[in-house]
């Protein structure tokens, strides 16, 4: 086969994967909910990236208006420093995001890589890895971290490696399970008497026909993994002062929040939405790329334009 006949096949697979993923943007914001999801991941994103140029005062710049209540120079009023809250919040955008990202990545890249191996291989690879990650599985995400900082000592970047192992198990099971149902598919055993590699079957057969649980799940990994940091700096052992952080912030207002209300209930409802966001766009996502919900979306529309 020529080079020009071997593109001409392949443009059609491509067009078709490209005409699929605009089919799924297409559902996605669609869907009410996960677009206003959407919009709040993109604000989020903005501030994080721009934080620091779009809030009015620096992050731990104090001034003489202690606990002072929200108003036009403060919007979310100031904390016990004097350092305003509304700023805080803003740049302490960047520290969840960057925590979910690296923490998710771990997991992420980790747990695939087990789940691949042991769905794929089986026998005593699969029994061992597995019942390692129903080890790890077995304990309270937030306790398993808060054991992996204790030994690694309080910081942002032992929180990341604690969250990311903890949430390894989720994904590896995640990703073994749609294994288990791919591998003895006719086209992967087709492939496979043809003589490919364990390697090529995994990488350009298997993995891309279990993608769309693994997006799924990230995005709602996205939305644990910054309550699990917000839990971890809130009891003292992730991010450390002076860095802003919603959950440090959270546990400064604790013990004020008679006399100043606004320095946790900010910092809160960050929280809120934020992980709201990340799981209506799972929830979105979900839906989109799962074939029963996908015909049903269409044959309504066919209904509609009927």
């Amino acid at each position: 086969m020529s080079a020009t006949e071997a593109t001409a096949d392949d443009r059609p697979v491509v067009d078709e994967h490209r005409s699929q993923w605009r089919q799924t943007w297409s559902i996605l914001v669609s869907n009410r909910m996960a677009l206003f999801g959407l919009v709040v991941l993109g604000l989020l994103v903005v501030a994080a990236l721009l934080g620091e140029l779009l809030a009015p005062h620096g992050a731990n710049a104090q001034g003489f208006e202690f606990y002072a209540a929200p108003s036009l120079d403060h919007p979310f009023g100031t904390d016990n420093l004097g350092r305003d809250v509304f700023s805080r919040v803003l740049i302490g955008a960047r520290t969840s995001l960057q925590v979910g990202a690296v923490s998710v990545g771990i997991s992420l890249v980790a747990g695939t890589l087990l789940g691949l191996v042991a769905g794929y291989r089986g026998g005593w690879l699969d029994a061992v890895l597995m019942r390692s990650m129903d080890v790890l599985f077995a304990f309270p995400i937030v306790l398993l971290a808060i054991a992996i900082v204790a030994v690694l000592g309080p910081s942002i970047t032992n929180a990341m490696i604690a969250i990311g192992v903890a949430f390894t198990p989720i994904f590896a099971r995640v990703v073994r399970g749609s294994v288990l149902s791919v591998r003895e598919e006719v086209f992967v055993r087709a492939v496979r008497s043809l003589g490919a590699s364990d390697v090529r079957i995994v990488l350009r057969h298997i993995l891309p026909n279990v993608a769309a649980p693994i997006i799924v799940q990230t995005s709602l990994s996205f939305a644990f993994a910054i309550l699990t940091e917000a839990a971890l700096s809130f009891l003292g052992v992730g991010v450390q002062p002076p860095t802003p952080a919603w959950g440090l912030m959270l546990q400064e207002g604790r013990g004020v929040i008679d006399l100043a209300w606004w320095m946790g209930l900010f910092p809160g409802l960050a929280i809120f939405l934020t992980v709201m966001a990340f799981n209506v766009v799972g929830d979105g996502l979900r839906d989109a790329l799962d074939p029963k919900q996908r015909s049903i979306i269409e044959s309504r529309g066919q209904g509609v334009d009927a």
